[in-house]
């Protein structure tokens, strides 16, 4: 029986979080050791709030209503930005080993499928830090607004955007795999589908009557409506929080079990060794 255990653990039939670690750390000296990686990852999130953020002070000279709506829309750019390079994270992560060949060398090491889709979430949500934080603070000094005023709230909304993101870019890293890098353009424009459903800057309720169940079937749609509630009424509402979250799990079970479907399909197809630029 000690043998068995013992051959299972050498051949890697197991979970390791050192290789997990080791995937991560990987991804993290190849982010640091591109400036204009790290400078990217902060460059649109900045750009997206100072053009939102100057056009909410022009709209609090105009009306009462927009007074309200001045702060609202700086913490909606910065969460729907959550939500995109969570989903960006995952998928150039996944595409970077995808355009330099290297699918081959990494699974010719004792690392698991489902051990590089935790290393590509971690690393989602450290670039995901990396890029929306620094906005967040800069709007204090020029705006006057910290979204960071929201407390526990926004913990809650981070992470089920957070979550959400990276469980799309899972799914639309397995469609590269299945259909090769010709589909690679979907790793931005699937998210960017999204967005008009999730109401990032209007109520749900704008929407046609036929389209909001639809929008309802997002995580996103419920976390907005709550950061309305949040920002406007002071008040969290926790059956739309656990809307997001009990929505989170499925569509994170479906992204990552797409993921490691076509993982596989791949593998037996032959086509590791053969994906890249």
């Amino acid at each position: 029986m000690a043998s068995g255990i013992s051959g299972s653990h050498q051949n890697g039939y197991y979970f390791s979080s050192r290789r997990v670690g080791a995937m991560v750390l990987r991804y993290f000296y190849l982010l640091r050791g591109s400036i204009p990686r790290i400078v990217e990852l902060a460059y649109w999130p900045t750009m997206q709030m100072m053009i939102w953020g100057f056009m909410s002070q022009f709209l609090a000279q105009h009306s009462e209503w927009f007074v309200q709506a001045g702060g609202i829309l700086i913490a909606a750019v910065l969460l729907w930005d959550v939500m995109f390079r969570s989903n960006i994270g995952v998928s150039i992560s996944f595409l970077e080993e995808m355009w330099s060949r290297n699918l081959g060398q990494l699974f010719a090491s004792p690392l698991r499928p489902y051990e590089w889709a935790c290393s590509l979430l971690a690393i989602s949500a450290i670039r995901t830090l990396i890029g929306v934080v620094p906005a967040a603070l800069l709007a204090i000094p020029l705006y006057h607004y910290s979204i960071f005023e929201m407390g526990l709230p926004l913990i809650a909304f981070f992470v089920n955007l957070l979550v959400f993101g990276a469980a799309v870019g899972l799914a639309v890293s397995g469609l590269v795999l299945r259909c090769g890098l010709g589909a690679e353009s979907l790793a931005w424009a699937v998210i960017f589908a999204v967005a008009p459903l999730s109401g990032i800057y209007y109520p749900i309720s704008t929407l046609p009557d036929w389209l909001q169940p639809v929008a309802f079937a997002l995580p996103s749609a419920h976390v907005f409506e709550g950061m309305r509630a949040a920002a406007i009424d002071g008040v969290f509402l926790m059956d739309r929080f656990l809307w997001a979250v009990s929505l989170n799990i499925v569509y994170l079970a479906l992204g990552l079990g797409a993921f490691l479907l076509a993982f596989r399909g791949a593998r037996h197809r032959g086509q590791l060794l053969q994906m890249g630029e």
